[in-house]
């Protein structure tokens, strides 16, 4: 397993393409964060990272699937999943490498912009930024991008085209962030209804954690997502043996 998820990792790097989705991931957010005035934290009037965390996930919108794309796809396409089929490992060990080897690209990419806590930090003048509603909006921007790891690897299960992957893995985590929030606002579904749709959309979860307090009904939903995801991945890569 750990084999398969270095092989990713290495895959991953050994082009240029891995490096420039990094670079674009981080050059995008500090773009928005300290250049664009709209979005600005230094207009902010405060040091908090809120607009951060209300960013990231749509950037990570773009960077996971790219990251993702290629782990089945490329498999399939080269015909090299013959060759994986024949290692001596259960295709749930397959399918958790690929997933752990994709993730910790993404944890790469999103490990610096920790400095950018310690940057508005180093900018407050009266009140520093709150360290406990910091950390645990990361909690929740790194569950959240477990998520869309897990959704991305299923994508690239079920096809050869990495393109084809790419833009149904984008579709599927834009629509399990955002569809079911957007669904609770349509006026024939107010009342008790509205409020159980956004409880099953993945924004719900995220906007809780995001707060500062990490409850574990958030972390049992977050768990429960990447557990159906590698599931369904590995049934596929199961048929496909």
């Amino acid at each position: 397993m750990w084999s398969i998820a270095k092989k990713e990792f290495r895959q991953f790097f050994g082009s240029l393409t891995g490096l420039v989705a990094i670079v674009v991931f981080l050059l995008l957010n500090g773009l928005f964060l300290f250049v664009f005035p709209d979005s600005s934290i230094l207009d902010y009037g405060y040091a908090s990272l809120d607009k951060f965390f209300q960013l990231a996930p749509w950037i990570l919108l773009f960077l996971v699937p790219a990251v993702t794309m290629r782990s089945w796809s490329d498999e399939f396409r080269a015909g090299t999943f013959e060759i994986l089929a024949t290692r001596p490992l259960k295709p749930s060990q397959l399918v958790v490498g690929k997933f752990l080897g994709a993730y910790a690209i993404v944890v790469i990419a999103l490990l610096p912009t920790i400095l950018y806590a310690f940057s508005v930090q180093a900018l407050a003048v009266d009140k520093g930024i709150d360290w406990g509603g910091t950390i645990g909006s990361y909690i929740g921007l790194f569950l959240l991008a477990a998520v869309f790891t897990a959704i991305g690897t299923w994508c690239s299960s079920l096809n050869s085209n990495s393109v084809i992957a790419f833009l149904l893995s984008a579709f599927m985590c834009f629509i399990l962030y955002t569809g079911f929030n957007a669904l609770s606002q349509l006026p024939a579904l107010q009342g008790n209804a509205d409020y159980l749709l956004q409880k099953i959309g993945i924004d719900f979860h995220y906007q809780s954690i995001s707060r500062g307090v990490v409850d574990s009904r958030d972390i049992i939903y977050f768990g429960s997502v990447i557990a159906f995801f590698l599931l369904i991945t590995n049934r596929k890569i199961a048929l496909n043996q």
